[in-house]
C-alpha cells in the first residue's frame, strides 16, 4: 500500500486528467494511505491478543487479500479513466463495483473478527479500552461506506436504474463533483458521508495515539501516572469520538456542508463539548488511590501491558 501510495503520488504529478471534479489519481492517493495506516495499526492490534492467535492470522491476511483487490480494481479504473466507485455505465464497470462491494463486505467481517479476538484481556485496561474502542468505532465508520452504495433520492425519482450509468454517491442533496474543500475533497455545498467514513475508520489510530500521548506525558504530569485516570480519560474520550462520528453522519445525511452548519448541528456540536468537557472534569477530580500503576511498567516476558 505504501508503494502504491508512491506510485500514485507520481500519477497525480504526470497526469493532469480530471474525473468527477478532482484529480484522477487522487482517491488511489487517498485509498493506498488509508490502507497502510489501517493495516499497519491492525497488525499491531494483533499482537496485542493473547488466544486465538490462528483465527487472527487468517482474518488479518483476509484484510490483506480483500485491499488489494479493491486497491487492483481501482487503480486499473484510474488507468482506464474511469470512475470505480457506483460506475453502472458498462457490465464490465458494473462486474467490476459490484466485486469491489463484496471484498468490502469481507474486508469488514475480518476485521469484526479481529474485534472479537481483542477480547482477551490485557494487563493494562486503559490499552485494552483504548484498542477495542477505536476497532468497534472504526466498524462503524467503515459501515457508513454502504450508505454511499445506495442509490440517491435523485437517482430513484429519474428512475430507470437498471441502465442509469452511476447508482449511488458520497454527496447528498447535490451531484458527486460539485465545489469542494481543498486536500479531502469534501463538498462545500451538501452532505457528504466520506466525512463520517474517514472520522470513523480513523478511530483506529486516534484513540490509541491519545493515550499514546497520556503515557509519554505522565513523567511530566504525576497525575498521569495514575492508571485508573488514564482509563477514564480514554474511556471519556472514545464517548466523545463516537458522538462525533454519529454527529457528522447525522450532518451529512441532512445534506449539510461540515463548514456550513446550521443551528441544530450547532446546538448538538455544543452539547457534545460540553458532555466531554465534563467527562474529563469529573475524572480528573477523581482522588488517585494507592494502587495507582506507573505509566512505564518494567517489561515482563508475560506481560501485555501497554508501553510508550
Amino acid at each position: 500500500m505504501a508503494l502504491g501510495a508512491l506510485f500514485s503520488a507520481v500519477g497525480l504529478a504526470v497526469d493532469d486528467r480530471i474525473l468527477v471534479g478532482a484529480p484522477i489519481w487522487a482517491k488511489p492517493f487517498k485509498f493506498y494511505l488509508s490502507f497502510t495506516a489501517y493495516g499497519l495499526t491492525l497488525a499491531w492490534m494483533l499482537a496485542q491478543t493473547t488466544w486465538g492467535r490462528r483465527t487472527g492470522w487468517w482474518a488479518g491476511n483476509v484484510v490483506v487479500l480483500t485491499a488489494l483487490v479493491e486497491m487492483v480494481i481501482i487503480t486499473g479504473q484510474v488507468i482506464r479513466g474511469k470512475r470505480s466507485h457506483f460506475n453502472a455505465e458498462t457490465p464490465f464497470d458494473a462486474s467490476l463495483y459490484t466485486v469491489m462491494g463484496l471484498t468490502v463486505v469481507v474486508l469488514w467481517a475480518a476485521t469484526l473478527v479481529i474485534a472479537v479476538l481483542l477480547r482477551t484481556r490485557l494487563a493494562d485496561r486503559a490499552t485494552a479500552w483504548a484498542i477495542r474502542g477505536g476497532v468497534l468505532i472504526a466498524l462503524a465508520g467503515a459501515a457508513v461506506g454502504f450508505l454511499m452504495a445506495q442509490p440517491t433520492a435523485e437517482q430513484r425519482a429519474a428512475g430507470d436504474l437498471d441502465t442509469a450509468d452511476v447508482i449511488g454517491a458520497h454527496s447528498v442533496g447535490v451531484p458527486d463533483g460539485g465545489p469542494s474543500m481543498p486536500l479531502t475533497g469534501w463538498s462545500t455545498t451538501g452532505g457528504d458521508l466520506r466525512i463520517p467514513h474517514f472520522v470513523g475508520m480513523h478511530a483506529l489510530q486516534l484513540i490509541p495515539l491519545f493515550l499514546i500521548v497520556l503515557v509519554l506525558l505522565a513523567p511530566r504530569i504525576a497525575r498521569l501516572r495514575d492508571a485508573e485516570l488514564r482509563l477514564r480519560l480514554v474511556r471519556v474520550v472514545t464517548a466523545g469520538y463516537a458522538g462525533l462520528v454519529a454527529l457528522t453522519t447525522w450532518q451529512a445525511l441532512r445534506g449539510q456542508p461540515l463548514i456550513h452548519p446550521d443551528a441544530p448541528t450547532l446546538m448538538a456540536a455544543g452539547v457534545l463539548l460540553a458532555a466531554v468537557a465534563a467527562g474529563v472534569w469529573a475524572a480528573l477530580r477523581t482522588t488517585p488511590g494507592p494502587e495507582s500503576v506507573p505509566a512505564q511498567p518494567e517489561p515482563a516476558s508475560d506481560s501485555k501491558e501497554f508501553t510508550a
